[in-house]
């Protein structure tokens, strides 16, 4: 059986999801809304900087070498360095870009795993392989929509 992961944004977050699901085996698809990756670093104001020094702000395994020239980093050194991580770790495969999450739905075989679905609380019980969920993305720049699951 496959393992799929659906990761939602193509920000810091969704880009360490993406390599760490790919190293441990997984076959993940990253939903991003925008043209390209970066999160929140794409809507910021041309002198929006980093709060904390380069030192603590950076991927384990890829540092800021050449990316900022400052301490504090500004939005386009935060973005370039977003992309050039993704590139080294060859994620844009994985990256649907334009794809805006629009609901997520699970998806069960029986009225008792939707019941345990509805009541699961992360208490660390796997959900039943029978299940699938379903995702609804909007395509951002011709508005169509398509179901994955």
């Amino acid at each position: 059986m496959e393992k799929r992961v659906a990761i939602i944004g193509a920000g810091t977050s969704g880009l360490l999801a993406c390599k760490y699901t790919l190293e441990k085996g997984f076959n993940p698809i990253v939903f991003e809304a925008e043209e390209g990756v970066g999160g929140l670093w794409r809507h910021t104001i041309e002198f929006t900087k980093l709060q904390t020094t380069i030192s603590t702000y950076q991927f384990s395994d890829f540092s800021w070498h050449s990316f900022a020239k400052e301490e504090s980093p500004n939005s386009q050194q935060m973005l370039h360095y977003l992309n050039s991580y993704a590139q080294h770790f060859s994620l844009f495969p994985y990256i649907k870009f334009n794809s805006k999450v629009m609901e997520v739905e699970y998806v069960g075989e029986s009225s008792e795993e939707m019941e345990i679905w509805e009541l699961w609380g992360g208490n660390g019980r796997p959900f039943f392989s029978k299940g699938t969920w379903h995702i609804a993305v909007q395509d951002t720049k011709n508005f169509s929509r398509e179901v994955c699951g």
